[in-house]
């Protein structure tokens, strides 16, 4: 049982909205704040956040889109815990509905074409990659021990509905493979936007979103820079993070 010691409640500074997290142990990033805000703008109706961790996706969603319904799917049963107390203590069940499974249940769970909306913040590094403990949570969600980016597109491919709509927060150096991937599950690759730290250095995230049976045609969108020179927040970030 998790202590409250090691624990905090953190002000998202949207709605009220509040997260539990651990003080220690898995953390959301700049990453996941980035995904809703890319999945919000297409104006979803049926959301389902795989790799959910703590449920930030769907509850920064729940405050971003008029979705119907909003689902998330984890793992690991200590964090799904303290995303489906960060869902009671904000109001949003049951609206917003997490689940601890594993994501190739998926289908099993929710059922084949349930949603028009599938979004996902994966582990990004490839199986076999550096040293790692396989039981450590921060493991699990950085690198690929309990599912590959296959597995996700894949699963995500029977998820969604035709003309549903997937959309991934990843590293550059994965963009081909996820281009590779979303198509060889018939997804269309349709945008993608690169982020970069501040003006001039490399993308080091990029946002890519996919429709089911779409046709062919990739659209990029302008680059996203986080930081200014003297290391403020642009406008367009503090704009994500309801900070403007």
């Amino acid at each position: 049982m998790t202590e409250i010691s090691e624990e905090t409640i953190e002000d998202l500074q949207l709605n009220g909205l509040r997260i539990i997290q651990k003080k220690h142990g898995f953390r959301f990033g700049v990453d996941a704040v980035l995904l809703s805000d890319f999945a919000a703008r297409t104006k979803p109706r049926k959301i389902l956040d795989l790799c959910t961790g703590n449920g930030i996706v769907p509850i920064l969603l729940s405050a971003k889109t008029d979705a119907e319904k909003i689902c998330g799917l984890e793992i690991q049963p200590h964090i799904c815990d303290t995303a489906l107390r960060s869902v009671a203590l904000n109001g949003l069940y049951p609206r917003v509905e997490i689940t601890c499974g594993d994501l190739k249940d998926a289908v099993d769970i929710y059922g084949q074409s349930a949603f028009d909306t599938v979004t996902c913040n994966p582990p990004y590094m490839k199986r076999g990659t550096g040293l790692i403990n396989p039981a450590d949570e921060k493991s699990i969600a950085r690198h690929e021990i309990m599912c590959t980016l296959e597995d996700v597109i894949r699963v995500s491919a029977q998820l969604l509905a035709p003309a549903g709509r997937l959309l991934m927060v990843h590293r550059p150096s994965r963009l081909t493979d996820i281009i590779c991937e979303m198509r060889k599950y018939k997804i269309e690759p349709k945008e993608l936007r690169l982020v970069s730290p501040s003006l001039g250095k490399p993308p080091n995230l990029i946002l890519v979103s996919g429709i089911k049976n779409g046709g062919a045609e990739l659209r990029v969108l302008p680059e996203l820079i986080l930081f200014n020179a003297d290391g403020s927040e642009t406008e367009e970030l503090k704009e994500i993070y309801n900070r403007s």
